[in-house]
């Protein structure tokens, strides 16, 4: 015990000394630290010391019919409220409307409640790197983690967007109901049930598709990143958008100035009938096309990479649709 625990105070002396000339860095690695620390204590200290209280918790833990899920992302924790109801506990670490995701920084909060958690979803596919960092710091053998984006059935290449694939939702939904059937057998019948019925209620928005795409396939619209490529695709639309400008904005960096200009243009000649644009993923670029759709009266729909608003997977995803069908019916004659 006290080999371990001078072991550790090396590691901590080491690591903070590595991580001075980093301020960000240094939060990160305190923060982690503390995490890793208190974990070991309650394992290993006060289990140790009070062999009666370890053997009671855990007997409480198999008993519980509550599920501690933590979503990097809202829409997966919403979907994992949907199927496990009142027997899971749901913590989505992403819900900001104002946060861009592809810049976000884990905190402490984050660490502690992934460290608590039986089950882990994330989106994987680069997307939510600093998820695999929280789940470094806290091992456990019994934690699922749930990687959307190598279950997604039809990924679009070189984009991580997966949940934006209506037809990728049931087998992400299928694997979170395995995970929450694992954790709490004991409701199995309730979660197959509820899995169900999230999988009918994504047919209204597999029709809206396709009723877009039989009013106005072929029609050609501008993107500013990849993220609606999964549904443009779908509903068979034309985008304009140099996809190597998309991949750029999407990845936080500066698209070519030929792209630009090529991006430009087609907004400028009114080649492009609407203007899709990503809400959180705002850079100069996207915001003058955005400034030059409007000037030209070319409607604007915007969408968002996480939920915004009271409402869940099902409603994000058709309201978008709905405005979208809408804006094309007022210039597509």
């Amino acid at each position: 015990m006290q080999t371990i625990c001078i072991s550790i105070k090396v590691i901590t002396i080491t690591v903070i000394i590595k991580a001075m000339n980093n301020k960000k860095i240094l939060g990160f690695v305190l923060g982690v630290l503390f995490v890793g620390i208190l974990v070991y204590i309650l394992k290993v200290g006060i289990f140790s010391q009070h062999p009666q209280q370890s053997l009671n918790n855990s007997t409480a833990s198999q008993t519980s019919a509550t599920v501690k899920v933590v979503a990097a992302e809202n829409f997966y924790g919403d979907v994992a409220k949907q199927l496990g109801g009142d027997h899971v506990s749901v913590t989505s670490i992403l819900s900001d409307p104002n946060i861009d995701p592809h810049e976000y920084e884990s905190d402490v909060q984050n660490a502690i409640a992934v460290s608590q958690a039986d089950v882990v979803i994330e989106n994987g596919l680069d997307y939510d790197t600093w998820m695999d960092k929280l789940l470094s710091a806290s091992p456990n053998n019994n934690r699922t983690v749930i990687i959307g984006g190598q279950i997604a059935p039809h990924p679009l290449p070189d984009n991580p967007h997966v949940w934006y694939g209506v037809d990728n939702m049931p087998a992400i939904a299928s694997a979170i109901s395995d995970a929450l059937k694992k954790s709490d057998p004991a409701d199995a019948a309730t979660f197959d049930a509820n899995l169900q019925t999230f999988d009918n209620s994504l047919n209204p928005i597999q029709q809206k598709i396709a009723e877009i795409k039989n009013k106005f396939v072929g029609t050609p619209v501008g993107l500013t990143e990849t993220i609606y490529l999964y549904q443009t695709q779908a509903a068979g639309l034309n985008v304009l958008t140099p996809l190597e400008f998309e991949k750029a904005i999407a990845e936080g960096n500066d698209p070519s100035a030929a792209d630009v200009k090529t991006a430009n243009d087609q907004i400028n000649s009114r080649q492009a009938k609407v203007l899709i644009y990503n809400s959180q993923t705002v850079t100069p670029i996207t915001t003058n096309l955005q400034n030059e759709a409007k000037q030209l009266n070319i409607p604007i729909v915007p969408v968002s990479e996480t939920m915004l608003g009271n409402k869940n997977y099902q409603s994000w995803m058709l309201d978008q649709l709905n405005n979208l069908e809408q804006d094309l019916t007022l210039v597509v004659k």
